[in-house]
C-alpha cells in the first residue's frame, strides 16, 4: 500500500472484514453463562433536546413507551414538536404509513416531574456534560427509580464510575453513548463501569439490537473508544496548524482520504463556541482567538474557520488565515511545508496508536470493535476498513515510526507499548485475542 488515500484492500475483503467485525462486536467476553435479561417495557429520558429527543424516538420506533422529562414546559413542548415534525417528514416521504405518526407520538409522554420516572425499567440521562449536575441527577434517580431499573448516562466523556458512586445501586449504572442525531446514527457505545452487572450489560446489548443500533462495548476511560481517539487526532492536527498548515489544508487531506468532513469543517458544523465563553483561555488557543472575532462561531453565525454563504457553503477565510499566521508566529514551532500524505499519516496513525493503547488497557474487547465504532459513529471511510484494519495494512512498524516522531512534539500523544511490541514481532491487530473489558 503506497498511499493512505487508496483503498485498504479489495472491496470484497473489506466488506467481509466489516461484516465479521460487526457480528463479533455483539459478543461480550467474560459474561456469566445463563445471564438473564431484564425486561424493558418502559423507558425514561432526561432531556428533550436534540439528543434526548433522538434517543426517545429510537424506543418509540419499536413500540416501547417513553417518558421524557424536561425542566421547563417550553423546552418540553419544543422537543416534542421536533419529534412530531421528524415523524411527519418520514411519513410524507413514504417511510411508514401516516397513521404511524400518531401511534409513535402516543408512546411519548412529556413531564416536568422526575418522579414520573418511578415505573421505568430504563432511565437515560441526556443532559449536557457537567459532572456536578449529572451526579445530582443520579442521586435523585437513586431515590426515584424502582429496584432493578437500569440507570444510564449518555455522557460521551465523563467518568461513569464517579457518576455511579452517588447511588446505592452502582451495579445498575451503565453508559449508553448515543451519537447525534441519535435517531439516525447507527452506533451505540455501551460503557461498562466498575460495578455494572452482567445482566445490565447483556440487557443493554440486546436492547441496542432491538432499536437497530450497532453496539460496541467499552470500558471507563476519558472519551471511551471513539472520542478518546478523536482527541488524539485533534491534537496531532493542532500541532500541524502550528507548524504551518491551514485548517483547509488539513480538511482537504481528510476529504481526499474519504471523510465527508475534516476536523475544522466538523468544528464549524458543531459550533466553535462549545465549551467556550468570551475571555476564556482553553486548551484550544487558536479556537479562542477565532471566537473572540465576533461573530465567528461556525456555520450558525456564517463564519468560523471558514466563511459561509446563505446556503452554508464554506470557503477559506482570509481573516482566519491572518489569525492562524499570528498563532503560528507565537507558537515557537518551526515552520515546515506539510503535504496531504503527512497530514494523514500524523493524524490517522496517532489514532491507531491510541487504539492500541485502548486495547493494551483492556478498554475495548477487540480491534474490530474499535473499527466498528469509527465506521458507524465517526464516518471513517468504508474503503479503509476502519483505523485498526488500516493499521494492519500499513504495518505496525510504519505506524510506530510516524507516531514516535509526533510524540516528540505533541505531549498528549504517548507511544503505546503494544504498538512497539507489534512492530518488533510483526503481529497484526487482527491477531490479538478478544478480551473482557477491564473494570
Amino acid at each position: 500500500m503506497t498511499s493512505l488515500t487508496a483503498p485498504a484492500g479489495t472491496a470484497d475483503e473489506i466488506s467481509a472484514y466489516i461484516s465479521a467485525a460487526t457480528k463479533a462486536s455483539w459478543g461480550v467476553q467474560g459474561l456469566a453463562a445463563g445471564t438473564e435479561l431484564k425486561q424493558i417495557k418502559k423507558v425514561g429520558v432526561l432531556g428533550a433536546g436534540t439528543m434526548g429527543g433522538g434517543i426517545s424516538m429510537n424506543f418509540a420506533n419499536v413500540g416501547i413507551a417513553v417518558t421524557i422529562v424536561e425542566v421547563q414546559q417550553a423546552a418540553l413542548d419544543r422537543g416534542l414538536g421536533v419529534i412530531q415534525k421528524n415523524y411527519q417528514n418520514s411519513a410524507d416521504k413514504g417511510r411508514f404509513p401516516q397513521e404511524e405518526v400518531g401511534i409513535r407520538m402516543g408512546l411519548l409522554k412529556g413531564t416536568l416531574n422526575r418522579a414520573d420516572l418511578a415505573d421505568c425499567d430504563l432511565i437515560i440521562e441526556a443532559i449536557f456534560e457537567d459532572m456536578a449536575i449529572k451526579k445530582e441527577i443520579f442521586a435523585d434517580l437513586d431515590k426515584i427509580a424502582k429496584p432493578g431499573a437500569i440507570l444510564a448516562t449518555n455522557t460521551s466523556y465523563l467518568d461513569i464510575n464517579e457518576i455511579a458512586s452517588v447511588t446505592k445501586r452502582p451495579q445498575d449504572v451503565i453508559g449508553l453513548h448515543f451519537f447525534s442525531p441519535a435517531n439516525v446514527m447507527k452506533l451505540l457505545e455501551i460503557v461498562r463501569a466498575r460495578h455494572t452487572s452482567d445482566a445490565v450489560v447483556a440487557t443493554s446489548m440486546d436492547l441496542a439490537k432491538k432499536i437497530g443500533k450497532v453496539a460496541a462495548l467499552a470500558g471507563v476511560c476519558p472519551g471511551f473508544i471513539g472520542n478518546r481517539m478523536l482527541a488524539r487526532r485533534g491534537q496531532a492536527a493542532g500541532y500541524l496548524l502550528q507548524a504551518g498548515a491551514m485548517p483547509w489544508d488539513i480538511d482537504a487531506a481528510f476529504n481526499k482520504f474519504g471523510f465527508k468532513m475534516g476536523p475544522y469543517q466538523m468544528s464549524d458544523l458543531a459550533g466553535l463556541d462549545i465549551g467556550w465563553k468570551p475571555g476564556a483561555k482553553t486548551a484550544n488557543p487558536l479556537r479562542d482567538m477565532i471566537c473572540e472575532r465576533t461573530p465567528r462561531r461556525g456555520q450558525k453565525s456564517g463564519a468560523g474557520y471558514y466563511d459561509y454563504d446563505a446556503a452554508r457553503n464554506g470557503t477559506p477565510s482570509p481573516e482566519v488565515e491572518a489569525i492562524v499566521k499570528e498563532y503560528q508566529a507565537k507558537s515557537g514551532v518551526a515552520a515546515r511545508t506539510v503535504s496531504h500524505e503527512e497530514i494523514l499519516e500524523e493524524c490517522i496513525f496517532s489514532m491507531i496508536n491510541e487504539g492500541a493503547a485502548i486495547l493494551e488497557e483492556g478498554m475495548a474487547q477487540r480491534a474490530g470493535d474499535i473499527d466498528v465504532t469509527w465506521l458507524n459513529g465517526y464516518g471513517f471511510p468504508q474503503d479503509k476498513g476502519g483505523p485498526m484494519f488500516l493499521g494492519d495494512k500499513v504495518g505496525a512498524k510504519r505506524v510506530l515510526e510516524v507516531v514516535e516522531r509526533v510524540a516528540k512534539v505533541v505531549p498528549e500523544i504517548k507511544v503505546s507499548n503494544l504498538l512497539r511490541d507489534m512492530a518488533k514481532d510483526g503481529r497484526k491487530f487482527a491477531d490479538l485475542p478478544a478480551q473482557a473489558i477491564k473494570v
